[in-house]
């Protein structure tokens, strides 16, 4: 799946710079203090985690249904600047999201994100925990 196809990720303007997903600062994207809006930042680091699996795990991309299950997200700074998403899960998880997927057929799995701006001053991190089944 190209993940900037889907509608909602083509609406905020959700773009892949080298490795990463970005988003530039814009009119549209600005909340009620002239900064770039909490939920445009979500909305990035979400999008970052979900291609981050589908990078790591591309033999079950098709093959599996990922749902987000949960996250935890703090925003530590205000910025008007682009930002990009930064996205990695632990080594251990790695191996455990393959056996559980391969002995139950379902999985969860957490992927941390960073939110960094222009300048790299982290604007907010996140954790997502995704829960991704087989298809029937």
């Amino acid at each position: 799946m190209n993940i900037l196809k889907i509608p909602f990720v083509e609406f905020v303007g959700i773009k892949i710079v080298g490795n990463n997903l970005s988003l530039e600062f814009s009119n549209n994207l600005k909340n009620h203090i002239d900064t770039m809006h909490a939920s445009a930042i979500f909305a990035l680091a979400e999008t970052q985690s979900g291609l981050y699996l589908q990078e790591l795990y591309p033999q079950y991309e098709n093959s599996v249904i990922p749902l987000l299950r949960s996250s935890s997200f703090k925003f530590k700074n205000a910025t008007t600047k682009n930002i990009t998403a930064i996205a990695w899960i632990d080594e251990s998880t790695k191996s455990k999201f393959i056996k559980n997927l391969n002995t139950k057929g379902r999985a969860i799995v957490k992927v941390f994100v960073e939110i960094n701006d222009s300048d790299k001053m982290i604007v907010a991190i996140g954790e997502f925990d995704w829960f991704i089944s087989k298809k029937s």
